[in-house]
């Protein structure tokens, strides 16, 4: 996003530019100093100078060439224009994703926390009926594989939103805090 408005500011200074050239040109000049031959008469008045100068050049016939210069200008500044804004919207764009992805993620991770729960109890109960004799250990052993597989889906599911926690970082151009010019003087 930098870059696009980097681009949008030159081009907005090549139309002044452009502008300006239409313009009389003025330039103002002085001069002042000492003609002393030798040292000793360096700061007398007699040996001051100064003199003044003022010029105006004005662009007569260029044949249209200023206008059609102006109107590149303008041209470029507006296709500059159009890019940075379809720079901020992208920008945009990927941090409401990255929020979206985060929001589907927090209900996801709430999903698979209540699925481990159940699974968990449901392990607890099956160890107990086991004990007991209920259930054969086939069904104890299917049981802790549910179990596993609820806690693995939930791991998973914690990964995928870091995954997005650091997408979302990268979208609002993280990083920033680290860069040399941001650094508190003394740090």
């Amino acid at each position: 996003m930098q870059a696009a408005s980097a681009s949008l500011h030159q081009a907005s200074a090549k139309v002044g530019v452009a502008i300006a050239n239409q313009w009389p040109q003025i330039t103002l000049s002085a001069d002042i100093g000492s003609a002393a031959i030798n040292g000793a008469k360096f700061f007398t008045d007699s040996t001051n100078f100064w003199s003044f100068g003022a010029g105006v050049t004005q662009p007569i016939f260029e044949g249209g060439k200023l206008e059609h210069q102006r109107a590149a200008a303008e041209a470029a500044f507006d296709a500059s224009a159009a890019q940075y804004q379809s720079t901020v919207l992208n920008a945009l764009r990927n941090v409401a994703d990255t929020l979206r992805a985060l929001q589907s993620d927090a209900d996801t991770l709430a999903r698979q926390l209540e699925a481990e729960n159940a699974a968990a109890g449901s392990l607890t109960l099956a160890r107990q009926r086991y004990d007991v004799g209920a259930i054969s250990y086939l069904q104890l052993l299917d049981a802790e594989r549910t179990e596993a597989q609820t806690h693995i889906s939930l791991i998973q599911a914690q990964a995928a939103r870091f995954a997005d926690t650091a997408a979302l970082l990268q979208a609002l151009g993280g990083g920033w805090w680290n860069r040399p010019d941001m650094t508190p003087k003394g740090a």
